[in-house]
Order: structure tokens, then sequence, then C-alpha cells
């Protein structure tokens, strides 16, 4: 059967795909974020997934304020790169993995969750930076990958408990797949920042570690913390991590941390980072 075998959590901050394309990863200000992910580029390399789901939220390349899904499942053959007002990230064409993509709406719609079904769509910073972290700069991405959108833009976006369901039901979906794959899931976005307003550039180291902590640790609790806690601590943007809690969900009760990194600043961003093994 299918088994999802790991998480990957990161930051997807649109500066860093940036800094990878324009070959300035070695500059000062950018050096020690990379070299947290270089040992993370490594274990990706040695695992060599069959299939990547990455959890990420659209930023108005996909989807406008005329259609807001609060989940939405890729299921096409490929997913071009999204111009998003400076060009295309030149990066490869994401392809799918439509079967799987098939079989994982049909289980998880049947489980009670309604899923948007895309069979056409761009993609943008958030699903492609994490796959640029992990997988480097190769000519073609190493794996199929499956696209799982979440509504975090548009109020109201998905509580935390609804995310770590979620994930509970893909990973109950993934594993009645009648097919050998070792899947890998991502969880994007975050860490603590805010990006208009009084508090623009707010970030709370605190909050921050103490939501690493629990995403090992303590789901349930992370799951827990309400939307306004969020906004209140970790600002307005703050409120992607709850898409960590798809990917925390989708992996078994309790995991092994392989490898964590946090780091200040990333274009007025706290970049957060773990791998964990399912047990």
């Amino acid at each position: 059967m299918a088994d999802i075998v790991a998480g990957i959590a990161t930051s997807h901050v649109p500066a860093i795909g940036v800094a990878i394309d324009q070959g300035r990863t070695g500059e000062t200000y950018w050096q020690p974020l990379f070299a947290g992910f270089e040992a993370s580029r490594q274990w990706m390399a040695d695992l060599k997934p069959d299939v990547a789901i990455v959890v990420y939220n659209d930023h108005a390349t996909a989807f406008s304020m005329d259609v807001i899904p609060t989940f939405a499942l890729g299921c096409a053959a490929e997913y071009k790169p999204a111009d998003e007002g400076w060009g295309a990230r030149p990066v490869p064409v994401v392809q799918g993995h439509p079967e799987l993509a098939w079989h994982i709406a049909q289980s998880v719609i049947l489980d009670e969750f309604d899923l948007t079904i895309v069979n056409r769509m761009e993609v943008d910073h958030g699903l492609t930076v994490p796959l640029s972290l992990l997988f480097g700069q190769p000519e073609a991405w190493p794996c199929p990958v499956i696209p799982l959108a979440v509504n975090v833009v548009q109020y109201p976006p998905p509580t935390g408990n609804r995310c770590l369901a979620l994930g509970r039901a893909i990973r109950r979906a993934v594993q009645s797949f009648d097919r050998d794959l070792k899947v890998v899931i991502f969880g994007t976005g975050g860490m603590s920042h805010q990006l208009q307003g009084q508090r623009a550039g707010l970030i709370n180291q605190d909050f921050d570690t103490r939501f690493l902590d629990l995403i090992v640790s303590d789901p349930a609790a992370a799951a827990a913390i309400p939307h306004v806690d969020y906004l209140r601590e970790a600002g307005s943007e703050g409120i992607e991590l709850v898409m960590w809690l798809v990917m925390r969900g989708a992996l078994s009760p309790t995991v092994r941390q392989v490898h964590r990194h946090y780091h200040v600043p990333a274009s007025n961003t706290a970049v957060g980072h773990l791998i964990l093994e399912s047990q």
C-alpha cells in the first residue's frame, strides 16, 4: 500500500525564491537561512519519495475573491508556475499524480470533507519555494506533486482542528491506495509575520518556538489555538501555520524529529522548518 512516511514544514517566503533564482543564497544576509536546509536536501535526496503532497495557500493567482475554496485539491496532470506580477519563476513545470489525487478526493469527500476538485490551475511561490528549498534547482522535479490549497487569506479560514482532522483523513486515503508508493507531505507558510498595518514586520519568536514544540509533541494543543491568538501573537499572516497541522495530521501520532531550523529575519518574516518521520 501507499504510505505517508514523512512530513516537511517550511515557510514559503517569496523573497527566498528570488534569492535562489538570482544566485544570491551565499550572500551574508541569506547564507544562514539556506544553511539550515542543506541537511534537509540531502535527507530528501536519500529518501527519494514517489509523490509529494504540498499543502500551501494561493496568493490570488489561481483563485480570486470570485471563488474562495476552503480546501482545493489539484487533480491535474501538470501545473505551470504562475506569473505573480514579475514573471513566472524559472522552475520546472510541476507534474501531478492524477490517479492518487483522484483517489484522495474520493476518499476524503466520502469521509465528509467537502473538497473543491481543481483540474486546471497555476501554482505560485507558496508551492514552488518549498520545492526549491527541498529539491534544489533540478531540470525537472524528481517526483510528482499533488497541490492542496487552503484558504488562509479571506476570513474565515479553517480552524486548526479542522486542518488536523483533514490531515488524518488524507493519511487514511493514501493508505487505502493500492500501489506501493512512498509519499511525503509538506505543510507550508508562516511563521509569525505581518505584512501591513501598524504591526507590519511583527515577529514573535516565543510564539514560533512554542508552536514548533507543539507541532512535534502535542499537535492537539496546536490545533486548539484559536484564530484570534494567531492574529494577536503571530500577526495577520501567522494564520498560515494552520497548514502545518494538515501535514502533522497526515503523520503517525508519534513522530521522530529529524531536523529543525529557525531563522530571523527573511524579508521581515520568521522562517521555520521541520522534518518529521512517521513512526
